[in-house]
């Protein structure tokens, strides 16, 4: 029997749940249009590269704020392209995530989700070599009376039995019993924080192997489905929900849950998608009507992918050189397109009504 306070070392295989009940299946066909939707549009996309940028970023400072770590979007994007020892530690920390995202997502190309694909998100989440506990005393609970509300299971062993149980359900078992993939997502991911196999890092890496199994399994061609924000916003539906799971047996009410928050959060960046194709047209009509301005096409893609530019961005990305990059953007900021300003030596140049999309968003 289950008690918060002692190691949850019996916690049931996936394959024991029973995770497709009648309601599930009645909320499983507008979860799965609403991503079909979103891949459909990303694919339509002359450049979903401006995408594929953007909202990984977003995604990273939404789960990092999950984990109290705080950032703004302008910092971000400030020091996406350029990630050096000045860096704010928290957004160092934040771009880690993003840095994770694309390792995880490039690493399913070639072989499934596996313990070690974890190991290598949380890796480089934490931007440290993370293995499995080996160790006592871990629990999720009150850090000021150190009340256990969970504790996860103990022993190197144990925890890889379970994770390698993990994989097998994810890889095998979900496939022989044809269960959905949003189905099979949202039971992985309570099952990876339920055996919660690293020291620290696990909530973001959970959070990002349910992107990377969506694009496994082929509902999604690119990373751009992201359930933080969600989680944010019904944090405490999202605690109350994994509880009921281990306490109860409750996998209707958390499936349930996940599938709203992946329809919603589809939904949101379907609407993301359309803002930024009109200002992206906007931003063209502006330069039609801007007398004798001419700028290279590549110019425009930078733009949006990298919202926060530097005059060597343009010079490398547009294969010009620098006085004409220079020219470039000055002109821009004159034709009030951008905007500059200078961090120490360097000058950005913002464009700030992308970031202004991208901060309602």
């Amino acid at each position: 029997m289950w008690k918060p306070e002692d190691p949850y070392n019996d916690l049931p295989p996936l394959e024991a749940a029973n995770l497709e009940s009648v309601a599930v299946l009645k909320a499983l066909p507008a979860a799965r249009a609403a991503v079909a939707a979103l891949d459909q549009a990303v694919k339509r996309l002359p450049n979903p590269g401006v995408l594929i940028s953007a909202i990984p970023l977003l995604e990273a400072k939404a789960s990092s704020e999950i984990e109290n770590i705080v950032t703004t979007t302008d910092e971000l994007f400030s020091y996406s392209g350029e990630f050096d020892a000045a860096t704010p530690p928290a957004v160092k920390e934040t771009l880690h995530y993003r840095e994770a995202l694309f390792a995880g997502f490039k690493s399913v190309k070639n072989r499934p989700i596996t313990l070690q694909t974890a190991e290598l998100v949380c890796s480089t989440v934490k931007n440290a070599q993370m293995r499995v506990r080996d160790y006592t005393g871990t629990y999720i609970g009150d850090p000021v009376t150190r009340e256990a509300r969970y504790t996860p299971p103990v022993g190197r062993d144990v925890i890889v039995k379970k994770m390698h149980d993990w994989e097998r359900f994810i890889n095998t078992a979900a496939r022989e019993q044809n269960i959905d993939p949003l189905v099979v997502m949202a039971a992985a991911h309570y099952q990876f924080e339920a055996i919660h196999p690293f020291s620290d890092g696990n909530g973001r890496t959970g959070r990002i192997l349910n992107v990377i199994l969506l694009n496994q399994e082929g509902l999604l061609a690119e990373p751009i489905l992201y359930l933080s924000r969600y989680i944010i916003e019904h944090k405490d539906e999202y605690y109350r929900q994994l509880r009921l799971v281990t306490s109860d047996g409750d996998w209707e009410g958390w499936i349930l849950f996940m599938l709203a928050g992946v329809r919603e959060t589809a939904q949101k960046t379907l609407q993301l998608i359309d803002a930024i194709q009109e200002l992206q047209n906007g931003f063209r009509a502006k330069l039609r009507d801007a007398q004798g301005l001419t700028v290279d096409a590549n110019l425009l893609e930078l733009l949006f992918k990298n919202p926060y530019c530097r005059i060597g961005d343009v010079v490398k990305h547009c294969g010009v050189s620098r006085p004409t990059a220079t020219s470039w953007l000055r002109r821009l900021v004159e034709e009030g397109l951008l905007h500059e300003v200078r961090r120490g030596r360097e000058r950005l140049f913002i464009n700030q009504e992308f970031m202004r999309v991208l901060e309602r968003a």
